[in-house]
């Protein structure tokens, strides 16, 4: 186990409770809580966040997500428990978390249209960009 480095949500409160503010707001969208924690745990295996990777598989089993849907995620292209809605978002997610190589390219992009309302896919973006500001606090921040 390695030390905190710095307790970043009490030393910057302000702008913790943004990122909570946030969080709130993602908790009204018609994405589901279900899809976002998905999508949350998706890009916490790829930035290495093992808190994260607790508290999002937790919520999942929590809500009855099965074990072998989890079990599966890393490899969610190949894998038959997931929804092509689900597919849709986790490869946005992944687009996103890796854009210094992907670029947000638009053929994976143009597949949210099918499966997500305009305002869904912004919310989206924000679930996306949220998950990414915490991984990195907590992964920096060894938490």
């Amino acid at each position: 186990m390695t030390t905190l480095r710095l307790s970043y949500w009490t030393l910057s409160p302000e702008a913790y409770q943004g990122f909570g503010a946030t969080k709130k707001a993602l908790e009204k969208s018609s994405l589901g809580k279900q899809l976002i924690e998905l999508v949350w745990l998706r890009m916490s295996q790829i930035n290495g966040c093992a808190f994260c990777l607790e508290m999002h598989a937790k919520a999942l089993r929590a809500s009855g997500v099965a074990d072998a849907k989890l079990d599966s995620l890393a490899g969610w292209r190949v894998s038959e428990h997931f929804t092509e809605r689900e597919c849709a978002a986790l490869a946005w997610a992944e687009a996103l978390t890796h854009v210094d190589q992907t670029h947000a390219p638009d053929d994976v992009f143009d597949p949210l249209k099918q499966h997500f309302s305009d305002v869904e896919i912004s919310d989206l973006c924000f679930a996306i960009a949220l998950m990414s500001g915490f991984n990195r606090l907590a992964v920096g921040m060894r938490q």
